[in-house]
């Protein structure tokens, strides 16, 4: 007796029926299932169950059969669920010359999907050198994390890029189209902001040393050092009679 279960959501039928196909690839025997017809309601959990005789060693898979369609749901204890639409990030410009990450993912896939990307509508191979049409990009592909590094970025690498996820089940599916553009770094500006700002702090250096020969600190220094504070005691005054009591002289 081979049984599992499957949790049936809203990319399946309402209606969870024993269309699923148990077969058996290898050998000949007999293959029976006690329940023919199973109903359950939408994402509620269904067991479906088959028992088989006369194979030695058998490879037993679940098919889900919908009209002309029919796609592997169980395969080696574990519940198959195509890709869905996967989401990329994309910057909108590049600067050329520097590092780009464009990332693509999906989650329902299962195995796990595996990601393969197109530029104006091209596949985009692993190896760019080994292609003619890309041998002017300098980029890494990885099909498992869905990774693409430009590194640097060149200017044919502006164009419009696409994700494609698969796993073998069911139909691959791919994501909205990002352009990205590759602009030129303003490396003149950049140097123009470097110079002036030594430009004014060798202006600021040589103002402190001009004073600094010239005295001026010392003449601060001396000003202080020679002020002198000067304090009168009060004198006696009489019942009525408004003095000055104290006085301070700097």
């Amino acid at each position: 007796m081979l049984g599992t279960k499957a949790k049936v959501g809203r990319k399946q039928l309402l209606l969870f029926t024993s269309m699923i196909l148990c077969s058996l690839a290898l050998g000949r025997g007999a293959v029976q299932t006690s329940e023919p017809v199973v109903q359950v309601a939408e994402n509620k959990p269904a067991k479906l169950s088959c028992s088989y005789s006369g194979f030695s060693s058998p490879r037993v898979e679940w098919k889900f059969a919908h009209g002309d369609i029919t796609s592997l749901v169980c395969y080696n204890n574990k519940i198959t669920v195509p890709p869905s639409k996967p989401t990329i990030t994309v910057p909108a410009s590049a600067a050329i010359g520097t590092r780009a990450v464009l990332t693509c993912s999906e989650t329902d896939g299962s195995p796990p999907s595996e990601y393969f990307w197109f530029k104006d509508g091209v596949l985009m191979p692993t190896e760019p050198k080994n292609n003619r049409a890309f041998s002017n990009s300098s980029y890494s592909l990885n099909h498992k994390t869905g990774e693409l590094i430009f590194d640097p970025v060149s200017a044919s690498d502006a164009g419009d890029y696409t994700c494609e996820a698969q796993n073998g089940y069911g139909s691959p599916m791919k994501s909205d189209t990002v352009h990205m553009d590759a602009v030129e770094l303003n490396v003149g500006g950049i140097v123009a902001a470097v110079l002036v700002t030594l430009i004014l702090l060798g202006v600021l250096i040589f103002g402190i040393w001009f004073a600094y020969n010239r005295g001026y600190f010392d003449r601060a220094k001396k000003g202080t050092s020679n002020k002198k504070v000067i304090y009168s005691q009060p004198t006696a005054r009489r019942d009525g009679e408004f003095r000055q009591t104290s006085s301070f002289l700097v």
